[in-house]
């Protein structure tokens, strides 16, 4: 049976390790692909923390009038 594999899955596996022993210089070579694979990537954008949607009691005033949009 053969899995229909989608081509954004297939771009993502470019490097497939089947069996045997590897030379030096193939570990060289393996591991320069890999690093200029990962140096190619765009750098993260940094996240920043979002605003919290909620407030602390203790930081509201102590007294609403009655007819306030407050609550």
């Amino acid at each position: 049976m053969e899995k229909n594999v989608s081509s954004e899955a297939a771009s993502a596996n470019l490097v497939r390790v089947e069996k045997g022993s590897a030379s030096e210089e193939e570990l060289a070579a393996l591991t320069a692909v890999l690093l200029a694979r990962a140096a190619s990537r765009p750098a993260a954008a940094p996240r920043h923390p979002g605003s919290a949607r909620w407030r602390r009691l203790e930081r509201t005033p102590g007294f609403r009038a009655p007819h306030s949009w407050q609550g």
